[in-house]
């Protein structure tokens, strides 16, 4: 992200909001932080074609290359996130582009409340008994970030 914007949420994620929440530490985190209740999405323009960023592309799936700020920062705080919006192929877009880019970030941000965040699995809610690791049974035979989802 921006130096800007990692400047903003340093200063914003404070001590006592963001995390160290009503004093408890890591007690409150990870989907039940000072921001829970609140909704946070990521809009991105990526140059490459979205191939690029699929599951087996060269430069790996999206969702996971921007895992630390959408889980490890928006979802740490509380936030529920919704699926990022991305526009791929910047470098080659074209007037028509722009136009149908447009209409989809309009109708996306028109059903904005109907929409259902990423099933981030939270931290108090049984999947980490001791706050920490996933309990065996959870996930089972899967681990990196993928484990983390519901």
């Amino acid at each position: 992200m921006p130096a800007i914007m990692k400047g903003w949420i340093d200063r914003v994620f404070a001590y006592g909001l963001a995390y160290g929440y009503r004093g408890e530490g890591n007690r409150y985190r990870y989907g039940d932080g000072g921001l829970r209740g609140k909704r946070a999405l990521l809009s991105v323009v990526v140059g490459g074609p979205a191939e690029d960023y699929g599951t087996r592309g060269i430069n790996g799936p999206l969702d996971q290359l921007l895992f630390p700020i959408t889980h490890g920062m928006l979802f740490f705080a509380g936030m529920d996130v919704l699926p990022t919006h991305a526009i791929y192929g910047s470098g080659r877009i074209t007037a028509a582009d722009v136009a149908a880019e447009r209409a989809a970030w309009r109708d996306r941000l028109t059903h904005l409340f109907e929409e259902a965040p990423i099933a981030f699995r939270r931290q108090n809610d049984g999947d980490y008994p001791d706050g920490h690791v996933l309990a065996d049974h959870v996930a089972a035979g899967l681990s990196g970030l993928a484990a983390h989802i519901a």
